[in-house]
């Protein structure tokens, strides 16, 4: 297979770099071949956020930024973005970036070796919020810097550089240029033996699908990324889904909505929060903000680890998911994908395409569906579940109409409750009816001990979120812990 190469902009100007190969993280590329040490490499796994650089794409005539992280995301996948790094902010006569001067302000660096990652979450922050006119409250530096870990602490005074930025004088990016230069860079030339495959229609990606059964699909490689980093295989062909134009959409129907399966995270979950606002603690505790830019939802759910969070959601929900081929396509609940641990039932020339979602159809279904996801893991953020469960309660007149119960880390997959789901099902609401559906759940799965969490641990957590999904329908607040504020924390 024959390498290709990259083109991005950075500095303002066109960088090109020849016969990449297709495995090469943007982390080696930026230290290893541009020299760019500032981006540091921490945990490899896309876990603490001290790689994180800046991307921008030119979508719908304006320049979209995301951070992400380096560690993990293949260099070809910056093909034709803009890309900025610590070492990219500061002005020509070295003033300091907003990002960079409030952290000075704040004292917001310790050791320092976690600092550019910040300041670069920082930054896309900036672009994002501040540049836009829209203020950076304590929640939003929370949430927009979930995927950056400093392990001196020092947390406060960078949550208080991220409030700060918005005071200092405002430095723009010059879009329009930008744009220009992005639209100039060329498209990469097909070709039959290229070792990185880039589509950008789903009739190409299923060509090639057909034509190259064994190349290592990715779609946003937040997994795939790790077997480079932890397992150092290389892949001598990659296909990658995430620039096919129709699988980046997210359609919206009478009675579902259909996402693209190289539709991001951060804007799959966006889909999902607007019918149901109650996700929005889930979805920002799904992984760091970085993860989810990077990450898609077809991504996550074909890869089909049994602690992938997603999963047990849209079990909940009742998602179905099409998988397509050249000549045809076919469409099956979700829990109906798995086969074993990280099997399913694809075609080698198949890929999953879509993922549709059940909406809410008029005012009196809303009105009777109760819906949670509790995440239970170790660190509040950015951290792998030990056991992650979703509920969907429709109720009437006390009683519970219907569930849906979706389960992740109890099995070799992700697993809808079915026994837990008929053990609810026509039942008064009580909190009689929570704990013996939660011991129904305890003992529907055999969760094994691993390095998050033990079986009995798991068990037990199952049927205590039952519990906690009473308490919680009864309006009882302190059960949940983004609920819960530390002492002397500003709100």
């Amino acid at each position: 297979m024959k390498p290709q190469d990259i083109r991005f902009v950075r500095r303002g100007e066109t960088v090109t770099l020849r016969d990449v190969p297709p495995d090469r993280t943007l982390l080696d590329l930026l230290r290893e071949d541009l020299g760019c040490t500032g981006t540091k490499e921490g945990c490899g796994e896309g876990d603490c956020g001290a790689c994180t650089v800046v991307l921008g794409e030119a979508v719908d005539g304006a320049v979209q930024y995301r951070a992400v992280n380096s560690c993990i995301r293949l260099a070809h996948a910056v093909d034709g973005l803009a890309l900025w790094t610590v070492e990219d902010l500061a002005g020509p006569d070295g003033q300091l970036h907003p990002a960079q001067e409030a952290l000075v302000q704040c004292h917001g660096s310790q050791c320092g070796f976690c600092t550019p990652g910040f300041v670069m979450s920082l930054f896309g922050m900036y672009q994002n919020r501040v540049c836009q006119g829209q203020p950076i409250t304590r929640d939003h530096a929370r949430e927009d810097l979930s995927g950056n870990l400093c392990r001196c602490t020092g947390y406060r005074p960078i949550l208080d550089a991220a409030e700060q930025m918005a005071s200092l004088p405002l430095v723009r990016v010059d879009e329009p240029t930008l744009l220009r230069q992005l639209q100039a860079l060329p498209p990469p030339a097909p070709a039959a033996d290229a070792a990185y495959l880039a589509p950008r229609t789903l009739d190409a990606l299923l060509q090639l699908r057909q034509r190259h059964p064994q190349a290592q699909l990715v779609a946003g490689c937040t997994d795939v990324g790790l077997w480079v980093t932890k397992q150092h295989r290389q892949f001598a062909q990659v296909l990658d889904v995430t620039r096919v134009a129709e699988l980046r959409r997210v359609e919206r129907y009478p009675h579902h909505v259909a996402i693209g399966a190289a539709v991001s995270l951060t804007d799959a979950f966006a889909a999902l929060r607007a019918d149901r606002p109650q996700l929005h603690a889930f979805a920002t505790r799904f992984a760091g903000l970085p993860v989810r830019n990077a990450g898609t939802l077809g991504g996550n759910v074909a890869n089909g680890s049994p602690i992938g969070d997603s999963m047990p959601l849209l079990i909940a929900l009742g998602a179905s998911i099409v998988l397509m081929r050249r000549g045809g396509h076919r469409e099956l609940p979700l829990e109906s994908l798995y086969t074993g641990y990280r099997q399913n039932v694809m075609a080698p020339d198949e890929v999953l395409a879509w993922i549709k979602v059940p909406l809410l159809v008029d005012g009196a279904q809303a009105g009777r569906e109760f819906l949670r996801v509790y995440k239970i893991s170790k660190r509040f953020d950015d951290d792998i579940s030990a056991v992650c469960l979703a509920v969907r309660l429709q109720l009437a007149d006390g009683r519970v109409q219907s569930a849906s119960v979706g389960v992740g880390g109890v099995a070799a997959t992700p697993v809808r409750a079915w026994q837990t789901e008929a053990a609810l099902t026509g039942q008064p609401w009580s909190a009689d009816t929570a704990r013996q559906a939660g011991a129904v759940l305890r003992g529907e799965f055999r969760p094994i001990s691993d390095m998050r969490a033990s079986a009995a641990y798991r068990s037990a957590v199952l049927s205590n979120l039952l519990e906690r999904l009473w308490l919680d329908s009864q309006g009882v607040a302190d059960v949940q812990l983004e609920s819960t504020r530390l002492l002397g924390e500003p709100a």
